[in-house]
C-alpha cells in the first residue's frame, strides 16, 4: 500500500499526490485526504516556508539518486523498484510545495538538488562526493551504496518534517510533514531490512 494525501493546488494539480518526502513505498495506513488548497489569505509561518523550500531540492537529489541507480546493470531489483517509485513521486510533490509557496507570496524552491549540500548536516543531503561515489560504483556495491544513501536522505527529511509538525501553522504543509515522518521510516526499516539480505 502507499500513503497519499490529496493536496489540490489551483493552476499546479488536480491530482492525488504521494505525499512520501523522498520515496514511496510500502506503508501501513492512509492518511486523511485534504481537499483544500493553501491560498494566499490561509496561515502560514516561517516554518511551513522554510519546510517547503527545503524538501524541494530534497526532493530533486533524490531523483538525481534514483536517476543514478536506474542507469546500471547489476542492481538488486528491491532497488530498482525503490528507485522508481522514488523518480515517480517526486516531481508532484515538487510541484505541490512550490504550489504552496506561490500561494504564500514566496519564492519558488531551488530545483539544484546540491542547493543543501551541507556535508552531513541534518538535512541528510548527499555531497558531491557521496554523489560520484555512487556513479562510481556497480552490481552489489553500488545497490548497498544507494541504500546506505538513501536512509540517510531519509533520516533527514523525517527530522526536516518533525520539524515542520512541531513549528508549521499550514494544514496542509503539517499534513505534508507527518505523512513524510510516517511513510519515510517505514522505508529506513525496509531498507535496512534489503540491506542486511544483499
Amino acid at each position: 500500500m502507499k500513503l497519499r494525501t490529496l493536496f489540490v493546488i489551483p493552476g499546479i494539480l488536480a491530482a492525488g499526490l504521494v505525499l512520501a518526502g523522498c520515496s514511496t513505498g510500502p506503508v501501513e495506513s492512509t492518511s486523511p485526504q485534504s481537499t483544500t488548497a493553501p491560498s494566499v489569505t490561509e496561515d502560514s509561518n516561517s516554518a511551513d516556508v522554510m519546510f517547503a523550500q527545503m524538501m524541494v531540492p530534497h526532493h530533486v537529489q533524490a531523483v538525481e539518486m534514483s536517476d543514478v541507480i536506474l542507469a546500471k546493470d547489476g542492481i538488486d531489483p528491491r532497488v530498482i523498484t525503490l528507485a522508481e517509485e522514488i523518480k515517480a513521486a517526486q516531481q508532484p510533490e515538487i510541484d505541490a510545495l512550490n504550489g504552496m509557496l506561490k500561494s504564500w507570496g514566496m519564492p519558488q524552491a531551488s530545483t539544484d538538488g546540491m542547493a543543501m549540500d551541507h556535508g552531513g548536516s541534518m538535512d541528510g543531503m548527499m555531497t558531491e562526493e557521496d554523489m560520484a561515489a555512487l556513479d562510481a560504483a556497480t552490481g552489489t556495491e553500488a545497490s548497498r551504496l544507494f541504500l546506505e544513501q538513501m536512509i540517510v536522505h531519509h533520516e533527514g527529511a523525517v527530522e526536516m518534517a518533525q520539524i515542520e509538525v512541531d513549528s508549521g501553522t499550514n494544514p496542509d504543509a503539517v499534513a505534508m510533514a507527518q505523512a513524510i515522518i510516517d511513510t519515510q521510516n517505514i522505508e529506513i526499516k525496509t531498507m535496512r531490512e534489503i540491506l542486511q539480505s544483499l
